[in-house]
């Protein structure tokens, strides 16, 4: 019997714009054969676990946010597909490569405890038991001052409030998922011994920023620059950013989950194709000489009563 079609719904976006926490697990999977249905339940299932966990533990602030792929809603739901979501694109440029991987699921989960975020993750985990294979699962955590492992402060421009709300949620340009978002991930593994043979103002000139203060500096061909995208009204194009640290000193990892919310990905893939590409004006973002992507997929995020309609349902009501 083929999917579903899309339900009109209208309701409450996911917790996209939550804050970041202390700590936070993202979770990668893809459906197996025959798992659609365990899919759609554990889908449905989520919100009621994420209270459960939030209660014994208010002060947690625990969050989960859910992305669907693209092949996996034509699975799980069939048509209407939202607007923008697709494959994530490869990027081959002369230096660096953005590759793209499997991910049909994407599971964000936030708190101020890792205790909580690793409870709901093996809970959803248990409900997908025998019916999804787990792509990546990173584990991070907040670093100091909200820095990097590259000793940078980490989105210093993020909107906030409204305007938060205006970049990251999609609106009436696609009204059966308003409400939505679309979520890019890219797992990034540093070179932090190259890195750290850099003077500050060395590594200053790469980010485009002060190491200190995270303060904008004047630095022509910077990561910075080379990340800022201009509109058809010559304002600039703005995406939540919710990365953060991991690693494993021992094994010599250090690496950033990068994960922007948009309401359009085109946004976030500009700046990528930039980035990895190049832009007219000079070659790639010399930050990727320290930083290589090793994961990159594409999710769109109902809004949180569309998900419920589509996952509990698995029909319009």
């Amino acid at each position: 019997m083929p999917p579903p079609s899309v339900p009109s719904s209208r309701g409450r976006p996911q917790p996209v714009l939550g804050p970041p926490g202390g700590a936070a697990v993202f979770l990668v999977v893809t459906v197996d054969p025959g798992g659609e249905a365990a899919a759609r339940e554990t889908l449905a299932e989520l919100a009621g676990w994420q209270r459960a966990f939030a209660f014994p533990h208010p002060d947690a602030g625990l969050t989960c946010v859910a992305g669907v792929g693209a092949e996996a809603w034509d699975r799980l739901y069939g048509t209407p597909r939202p607007a923008a979501l697709h494959p994530f694109r490869e990027l081959a440029g002369p230096r660096h490569h953005a590759v793209s991987t499997p991910g049909d699921l994407l599971f964000h989960i936030r708190a101020t405890r890792p205790d909580v975020c690793f409870a709901l993750t093996a809970e959803i985990m248990k409900g997908l038991r025998g019916a999804a294979t787990v792509q990546d699962e990173v584990h991070a955590f907040a670093y100091y001052d909200a820095r990097n492992l590259l000793g940078f402060i980490d989105g210093t421009e993020n909107p906030v409030g409204p305007d938060a709300a205006e970049t990251a949620l999609v609106g009436d340009e696609d009204p059966e998922f308003r409400g939505g978002s679309y979520a890019v991930v890219q797992k990034y593994l540093h070179d932090v011994a190259a890195w750290e043979e850099l003077t500050t103002e060395e590594q200053e000139r790469v980010v485009g920023r002060a190491k200190s203060t995270g303060l904008e500096l004047d630095a022509p061909g910077s990561h910075k620059e080379v990340n800022t995208v201009l509109g058809p009204d010559g304002g600039e194009q703005r995406i939540l950013r919710a990365a953060m640290p991991f690693g494993r000193p021992g094994r010599g990892e250090f690496g950033t989950y990068f994960i922007a919310y948009a309401r359009d990905p085109q946004i976030t893939e500009t700046m990528l194709r930039r980035m990895f590409l190049g832009t007219p004006a000079g070659g790639p973002d010399p930050l990727l000489d320290f930083s290589r992507a090793v994961t990159g997929t594409l999710f769109f995020v109902p809004s949180a009563d569309l998900l419920q309609d589509l996952s509990a349902h698995g029909k319009p009501r």
